[in-house]
């Protein structure tokens, strides 16, 4: 059968058995909104848990609206022109109006990148900046968390006298579901704060999963630093296959976010009958798997339908490389993952982007990975403690040599913003 994965910005079409194809695992369909525009317009409306924004802006001197970065497909020009054409009406002006991209500690977006994420106009309209979690003079100390954290906010934002944010709820393999809260923590925090947002010992506890949101560390924190920042309105949206708005959530950080993620909840949800032993899966498409940084999501969202020992064949692009300087020197200046996940979890040690050593480290702990990239050479995916492949077909052979030709295959198209599940599990 012929499949095709979400792969750089084409998608790549691939051949799997039939005789081991157990199931291929994608979104439920979900209508798109049929007048997304009016959809957004009667949210900010008729919001969950709060006023509508009009009456909320009334008298407010300046806003800052918080978006995603270039990571997140989120369909911003459809949400921010009725959202800020309602503050202006409220009486802020348009020059006291600040749009803060959240890039947590990724690298700005710039130039066409901005207008890829806000749409042709809004940049040249807006004050639109980027967050530098870096420099931490540019943020405001707000207490600790209840693990003794210290809680920094872009300064920015905690100045603004109206503050709001605008995200999007898919499955998230940390925090169970991105959006709302995240768009504060790790989005516009301090480096500090991020660190322990990202601190090891809350990635390794077992409810540091993907759909998870009970007893998750991650999302505890995630909302903590939020509660602490304040957030007056927000604005969540899921999307569809074709990033099509599915729905829009609006309101109170909370009652927002969670009707959110009961709506992705039901989308992303996709069930099989029991483990198998080879999944093949893609990182999203772009820009998820420009990096490989941001690839082992995709080899993380396979886990809990592939059999220990068994193998995840990803496809990935990899169009930007490996990631960060940090996270790149931390993977190739060491050539033993447990000695390097035994340096990682010393309290004392700490290196950008390391917590994504932690999540690739639950993964192979579980699978073999072979990778698929045009992106980078079989030496440093070697390097990368993955196992190179010519082809995604030829990953599939290599592993019913290993499996044996009865081996049992699953497909996930859109790697992690689905999460496959097991009946009954």
């Amino acid at each position: 059968m012929r499949v095709k994965l979400d792969y750089g910005k084409s998608g790549l079409e691939v051949t799997v058995p039939d005789q081991n194809l157990v199931g291929i695992l994608g979104l439920r369909p979900q209508p798109p909104l049929p007048d997304a525009d009016a959809a957004v317009a009667r949210s900010l409306e008729a919001p969950l848990g709060c006023p509508p924004l009009c009456q909320i802006a009334r008298g407010r001197r300046d806003a800052c609206v918080v978006v995603c970065d270039i990571t997140r497909p989120v369909p911003n020009p459809v949400i921010l022109k009725p959202l800020l054409r309602l503050l202006e009406e409220a009486g802020i002006a348009r020059e006291r109006i600040t749009i803060l991209v959240a890039t947590g500690i990724h690298r700005p977006n710039e130039g066409a990148e901005l207008e890829g994420i806000l749409g042709p106009q809004i940049p040249h309209e807006y004050r639109v900046v980027n967050h530098f979690a870096r420099d931490l003079e540019s943020h405001r100390l707000l207490g600790t968390s209840h693990t003794g954290a210290p809680i920094y906010v872009d300064e920015r934002y905690c100045r603004a006298d109206l503050k709001v944010v605008v995200g999007l709820v898919e499955p998230h393999f940390m925090a169970g579901f991105s959006g709302g809260r995240k768009l504060i923590c790790p989005g516009i925090s301090a480096l500090e704060t991020v660190r322990a947002f990202h601190a090891t010992h809350l990635l390794e506890h077992p409810a540091a999963d993907t759909g998870v949101v009970e007893r998750n560390p991650v999302h505890a924190m995630a909302l903590e630093v939020a509660r602490a920042a304040g957030v007056d309105f927000s604005v969540n949206v899921t999307i569809d296959e074709e990033r099509r708005l599915t729905g829009v959530f609006a309101g109170a950080l909370e009652a927002a976010w969670e009707a959110g993620v009961a709506h992705a909840r039901e989308a992303a949800t996709a069930s099989i009958d029991a483990p198998v032993d080879v999944v093949v899966t893609s990182s999203a498409g772009y820009p998820l798997d420009a990096t490989y940084y941001q690839a082992v999501k995709g080899m993380v969202g396979a886990l809990p339908i592939v059999k220990p020992g068994g193998t995840v064949i990803l496809a990935a692009r990899l169009s930007e490389g490996i990631g960060s300087a940090e996270f790149t020197r931390l993977l190739l200046e060491s050539d033993d993952l447990e000695a390097l996940m035994a340096r990682i979890r010393q309290p004392e040690h700490f290196v950008i982007d390391q917590w994504e050593v932690v999540e690739l480290a639950k993964a192979l702990a579980k699978a073999a990975v072979l990778c698929y990239t045009e992106g980078l050479d079989a030496d440093t995916l070697r390097r990368l403690y993955v196992t190179p492949i010519a082809s995604v077909e030829a990953g599939i052979a290599s592993a019913l040599e290993r499996h044996g030709p009865n081996a049992r295959l699953a497909v996930i198209p859109k790697g992690p913003y689905v999460m496959p599940t097991l009946r009954g599990a």
